[in-house]
């Protein structure tokens, strides 16, 4: 079984405790990596810099703490081979979101800002990210 690195731990005590249930469910399942919880004013806008996010400090999910949003990616992962990393992230999308209905907790993926389950559709990408739905 799948268990979460000592970093991947640190990062995940960072989240929403939902996000925590969440993920160490998932891990029980499949093998990923949580690469970043909470994120700070310097790395917020540092992303925002890079593309990497739409938002600058202080309005990001990734800014509240504990964090409303984590970004994971399966582990290992080669970004070399794109297609077959984004079907790892889909595999891995597909377990995180049946826990997460059966624990009734609203979510939402980057890669899918609407919540209709089709990424063709969105102008921006961001497979490693999930977030809590305000309800």
């Amino acid at each position: 079984m799948p268990t979460f690195s000592a970093r991947s731990r640190d990062q995940l005590a960072t989240c929403d405790q939902r996000l925590q249930v969440i993920l160490n469910e998932a891990i029980k399942l499949v093998d990923f990596s949580v690469i970043e919880g909470h994120r700070g004013e310097e790395a917020q806008n540092k992303a925002f810099d890079k593309g990497l996010s739409k938002v600058r400090w202080p309005n990001g999910k990734h800014n509240s703490f504990p964090s409303r949003a984590v970004d994971i990616a399966p582990y290992p992962i080669d970004w070399s081979e794109r297609a077959a990393a984004l079907a790892r992230f889909a595999f891995i999308s597909g377990v995180i979101h049946t826990i997460a209905a059966r624990l009734g907790i609203a979510i939402r993926f980057g890669w899918d800002w609407n919540r209709n389950l089709d990424p063709r559709d969105e102008s921006f990408l961001d497979w490693p990210h999930v977030e809590l739905v305000d309800q």
